[in-house]
């Protein structure tokens, strides 16, 4: 069994940990397995999604007249899933944490338009060399990684 076990892409601080004791009382409480069954579950995402996020520095602070840009230093090329499927994950500006919000569009340095992590975001107003986090991203960025427009592969780092 595998998927339906969702994680909390919106707050990952509040719900860190997925409810595993009431997805796994569901199936004890409703399937009735044989005596020579076993039930196998694939958890994939549930465990890892919550223990990576992908760290990028802003290249470029860009001010329109009706939209503002944060280009950063990541694209699709470390973490494709906003491309793909305009999935949400966080952003949090880790450098800056504590002044006035202003709305950007977060994109990556790749020229495609589909190279976005996030429209209309509201973020701390933000400068050139911020430090920004993508969040819940540990069952994606490398592993789905590519080398798309001749980028190099990013380095992980584990702590």
């Amino acid at each position: 069994m595998g998927g339906g076990l969702g994680v909390d892409y919106h707050e990952p601080d509040k719900h860190s940990i997925p409810d595993f004791e009431t997805f796994f009382k569901i199936f004890a409480d409703f399937l009735e397995i044989r005596p020579a069954q076993k039930i196998h579950f694939e958890l994939g995402r549930a465990v890892v999604a919550q223990c990576g996020s992908l760290i990028s520095k802003v290249l470029f602070v860009k001010k329109g007249v009706n939209t503002n840009f944060v280009i950063l230093d990541a694209g699709m090329t470390e973490l494709i899933r906003p491309a793909l499927y305009q999935s949400y994950h966080k952003i949090e500006n880790i450098t800056n944490k504590n002044s006035s919000l202003v709305r950007y569009d977060v994109v990556g340095p790749i020229c495609e338009s589909s190279d976005c992590f996030g429209k209309a975001v509201m973020l701390p107003e933000t400068n050139r060399g911020d430090f920004f986090a993508l969040r819940t991203t540990g069952a994606y960025g490398e592993v789905m990684a590519s080398q798309y427009n001749l980028r190099n592969k990013v380095k992980a780092f584990y702590f």
